[in-house]
């Protein structure tokens, strides 16, 4: 008879009491570590030569008080996304927001739209339409960079392409030149 160089171990042979202890640990650390979260991180991005910041104290206009010329019928339009910068360098931050009408069902269309504040009452206003919600396309990833508004937009190639599924898929860049919002291609990107 050959006996085995590793003697026999109690913890190889599972019972249920260990499979009890297993699930109670692991619940006691989830429990644990919902309640001991770390601070939420912060972060400031280093100004380098070509950054433009709005003096302190000029708060960006804000999109839940502004009128966008957007036709929602009986639902009202809801701002879905929004960031602030200040994209024509004129030392005030303007808010770009994503809105689209509240629709109980399917995917309403986007509309894009830059905020200023009014230099005579102070409230926000739309001075341009990036993406107009009658061209029927939805914005995926919406951002500002390095004072550019950058999104990726999906849409149609036809009108009798169903409303549910998309088939062309776009990337946009606008960014102030002369006077006005000049949308280009980001290098790299390609439609689907």
């Amino acid at each position: 008879m050959q006996q085995s160089a590793v003697p026999e171990l109690a913890a190889t042979h599972t019972r249920p009491i260990h499979w009890v202890a297993t699930a109670t640990a692991v619940a006691g650390v989830v429990a644990l570590s919902s309640v001991l979260q770390p601070n939420p991180a912060t972060a400031a991005q280093a100004a380098g030569p070509q950054t433009r910041t709005a003096p302190s104290g000029i708060t960006p206009p804000d999109p839940a008080d502004a009128d966008f010329p957007i036709e929602c019928g009986p639902v009202k339009a809801i701002v879905v996304k929004k960031a602030h910068e200040d994209l024509d360098g004129d030392g005030r931050p303007e808010t770009v927001a994503v809105v689209h009408c509240d629709a109980p069902m399917g995917t309403p269309p986007d509309g894009v739209y830059v905020l200023t504040r009014s230099t005579d009452t102070g409230k926000p206003r739309v001075v341009a339409t990036l993406v107009d919600p009658k061209d029927r396309q939805t914005v995926t990833d919406f951002a500002l960079r390095d004072h550019a508004v950058v999104a990726t937009l999906l849409g149609y190639s036809t009108a009798d392409v169903p409303s549910c599924c998309p088939d062309v898929k776009d990337s946009a860049k606008w960014q102030w030149k002369n006077g006005a919002f000049v949308r280009s291609t980001p290098a790299g990107s390609h439609t689907v």
